[in-house]
């Protein structure tokens, strides 16, 4: 069952620190996505068994629905040291460790299980490892996947033509801004749970998103139009303070390194699975899909690459990349 606490930031410092073999150690996990998405189930679970595999050492609390605050907060919480692992893409990341921005560019893989590979590279490997030294943020993992992102409008979308003037919410980081405005609309950064009221309120004119995130908050009331475009396959992270982590015990390390992992592989079976159920679902209530090429917008998007210096990272994943197809 899921708890709701409210804890603030000194309270979260406090908690976690690790005061000794036996000591409770107090950690948040925490999602903009909300209880009933798969990502939030998962991480309930994982919570239950880091419990049981510490003896009650470890307390973990999850808080969906940003509760902590958006993720760009919580990650200043966290590089403060707070005892909270938040769930990214690596766009947030990238402000910190640049090359870490490549796993959220648009088109980068066909399927989101090349994200193993990814992952299992020297290169990725040693982006965290400087994450960790110079911003004290420690990428627990990347495999999570919410979802391939697609667009949610008002009005119509048929071709990149159809989004000029579009103001499309996106995440606010530097490659999903890039990315939005290259298909040809006009990006605005927004809290995830400010979407459907910034909809509502004609503040923006649609959203892109995946397609479970899109109904946990209802796009499909307050859109009416889906296209397809694919144009980014959302796998993301569970980020940490470095400071906190390195505090714990190997065995404590290694209990929440294995289980968050394994909950991430199990979120990720089970985002699949809810896609096509809620997609039904939608367009049982009145969502109406646009055909779309997405080799059109993807050509548009090449450019982001150059735009955001990381047309080394790219070079550097191809072979990874490559191998897993």
């Amino acid at each position: 069952m899921l708890t709701i606490r409210t804890l603030g930031l000194s309270a979260l410092l406090l908690c976690g620190s690790a005061l000794g073999a036996m000591a409770e150690i107090k950690f948040a996990l925490s999602t903009s996505q909300n209880a009933t998405d798969p990502l939030a189930i998962a991480m309930e679970a994982a919570a239950t068994r880091i419990e049981e595999r510490s003896k009650g050492e470890i307390d973990v609390t999850v808080y969906p629905s940003s509760q902590l605050g958006s993720d760009n907060d919580v990650l200043e919480q966290i590089r403060n040291g707070a005892a909270v692992a938040v769930l990214v893409d690596a766009g947030r990341l990238a402000p910190f460790q640049k090359e870490l921005g490549i796993l959220s560019a648009p088109y980068l893989v066909d399927e989101w299980t090349q994200y193993a590979a990814i992952t299992d590279s020297e290169p990725y490997k040693a982006w965290v490892e400087e994450l960790a030294s110079s911003a004290q943020l420690r990428l627990l993992n990347y495999n999570w996947f919410q979802g391939t992102r697609q667009m949610f409008t008002k009005a119509p979308v048929t071709k990149p033509a159809d989004l000029a003037g579009v103001r499309v919410r996106t995440i606010d980081a530097p490659g999903w801004l890039a990315t939005v405005n290259a298909m040809g609309a006009t990006a605005v950064p927004m809290p995830w749970s400010e979407v459907y009221s910034g909809l509502q309120l004609a503040a923006i004119d649609g959203a892109e998103a995946q397609l479970t995130g899109a109904y946990g908050i209802k796009l499909h009331e307050v859109t009416g139009n889906l296209a397809f475009t694919n144009h980014v396959q959302l796998v993301t992270g569970l980020t940490t303070s470095e400071a906190w982590f390195k505090n714990l015990s190997p065995e404590h390390q290694t209990i929440l390194v294995e289980e968050l992992a394994r909950a991430g592989d199990e979120a990720s079976a089970a985002t699949v699975a809810k896609g096509e159920e809620v997609l039904a679902e939608m367009k049982a209530g009145g969502m109406v899909v646009n055909e779309v090429n997405p080799e059109e917008f993807k050509a548009l998007t090449a450019s982001v690459y150059a735009d955001l210096g990381l047309e080394e990272a790219r070079a550097a994943l191809q072979p990874f990349i490559d191998a897993a197809k």
